[in-house]
């Protein structure tokens, strides 16, 4: 049985540097109602790079760490909800950039579970046998989907994007996964909606209806409910206990959130690992985002195992276990 082995990671985020008390100028809002509601305190905002750049450069910084020629990669999953065009997708655009001209490459589109759903999807095509490696990304700019007359959605999501490259191997890397979509509640969190417009009909746009829009409550219940219950159901297929584990990264969106899942895992916060007071809320990217800096920081060794959990709009989540 072939396994998908995280090889390599990378990320690239704006340089733009947004604070609480930037938007505390446009917006009604102030350090200390965003910090104590989501632990978010900076965020990075894309001037005029948008998000298949910014996932060119993370696919560039992930190839460069291990002398990687991109003629050699053979799938690219981009995992995004705000590409630069209805089509051609991210993916694509980035395997024209960085030269991987004898890739597959697509788009995934599952919000804050878009990493996780992107790297189930590549690991089917390695553990199949279809292909022995891929590079998948998360990345976002949402930015250009925020109401900055709405606070609760304004300062919450940001822009960035990382990834991971992945490859066929004998043993480690994914070990199971958990994922799922619940569409009832999927009005809950909505973005980029469009209506049906024509010549014809004599329907005219709605200026708001292309923002984010979020019911913060629902989505809270949905994070601390299907979240602990994802990871308990993960680890039991697996069969590994909870104090196997070394780390859980959760999708990075709320602080409150995570501490919740912490306290129903009954695991540590210190297993938990958080950034998201640097970075908001970048959906598809936070995750990877995370995993990069874990690794660059060293903290990830040989043979640990983490569950990496996503959840958000679709609805939808996903949990997958990981030996590095």
């Amino acid at each position: 049985m072939y396994f998908s082995k995280i090889v390599s990671t990378g990320a690239y985020v704006p340089e733009k540097i947004v604070t609480n008390d930037d938007l505390s100028k446009i917006v009604d809002t102030n350090d200390e109602w965003i910090v104590s509601r989501s632990g978010i305190k900076n965020r990075h905002f894309s001037e005029d790079e948008n998000t298949s750049v910014l996932a060119s450069k993370a696919a560039k910084e992930i190839l460069k760490k291990i002398n990687k020629d991109p003629k050699e990669i053979e799938l690219i999953v981009v995992a995004t909800v705000s590409g630069d065009y209805t089509t051609p997708s991210v993916a694509c655009l980035v395997q024209a950039e960085i030269g991987a001209e004898n890739a597959l490459a697509f788009d995934v589109g599952a919000a804050c579970s878009g990493f996780i759903f992107g790297l189930s999807v590549a690991d089917k095509f390695i553990k199949t046998g279809v292909y022995s490696n891929a590079i998948v990304i998360g990345a976002e700019v949402l930015s250009k989907y925020l109401d900055f007359e709405d606070r609760g959605t304004c300062v919450l999501f940001a822009d960035g994007a990382a990834g991971v490259y992945i490859e066929r191997s004998e043993k480690g890397g994914i070990l199971g996964e958990e994922l799922g979509s619940d569409g009832g509640k999927g009005m809950s969190l909505t973005g980029g909606h469009s209506q049906v417009v024509n010549a014809f009909n004599g329907q005219k746009k709605e200026g708001k209806d292309f923002f984010l829009k979020m019911d913060g409550r629902v989505i809270f219940d949905f994070a601390t409910r299907k979240a602990p219950k994802s990871i308990t159901a993960l680890l039991e297929n697996a069969g590994i206990t909870k104090d196997e584990i070394d780390f859980v990264l959760p999708h990075q969106a709320n602080s409150r959130i995570v501490e919740v899942v912490s306290r129903k895992l009954k695991i540590p916060m210190d297993k938990f690992y958080m950034n998201m007071h640097e970075y908001g809320n970048t959906s598809s990217a936070s995750i990877p985002i995370a995993l990069n800096e874990m690794m660059e920081k060293g903290l990830i060794k040989e043979g640990n195992k983490m569950v990496m959990c996503g959840f958000g709009a679709g609805l939808t989540w996903g949990s997958m276990l990981v030996e590095f």
